[in-house]
């Protein structure tokens, strides 16, 4: 239960550093109103996603849950993007399917490789 919770967590923060991030390199304001107006399509195809794939039955394996998960958050917030009309440029659909790849599915990666060291390890 634990591991789930963090690692739901640990998506959240993901998806709001990118709409943080988003709004920071357009000089957009960062106020609480602005985050949540860029980030809440993404966190609702996240929770989507979350559901689509179970990740709480494995929410660190990288292509168990990661990829499917990347996909369906990508994916759906761009089309909540759409119909609450905000903008799906392609440049911005680019960026986002990179940074929400690499993180969605890079910590669980790194998470597998560390869990995989320690186990190898003597203690």
């Amino acid at each position: 239960m634990k591991r789930t919770v963090w690692s739901l967590v640990a998506d959240i923060v993901i998806v709001i550093v990118f709409a943080v991030a988003g709004r920071a390199s357009h000089a957009e304001a960062l106020d609480l109103g602005g985050i949540a107006t860029t980030a809440w399509p993404f966190l609702a195809a996240l929770v989507v996603g979350w559901a689509v794939t179970l990740a709480w039955r494995a929410p660190a394996r990288p292509l168990r849950t990661g990829v499917p998960l990347w996909l369906v958050t990508l994916v759906g917030g761009m089309l909540l993007r759409v119909l609450s009309a905000q903008g799906t440029a392609v440049p911005f659909i680019i960026v986002a399917a990179v940074f929400l790849l690499i993180t969605l599915v890079g910590w669980r990666v790194l998470a597998r490789v560390i869990a995989r060291r320690r186990r190898r390890t003597p203690r």
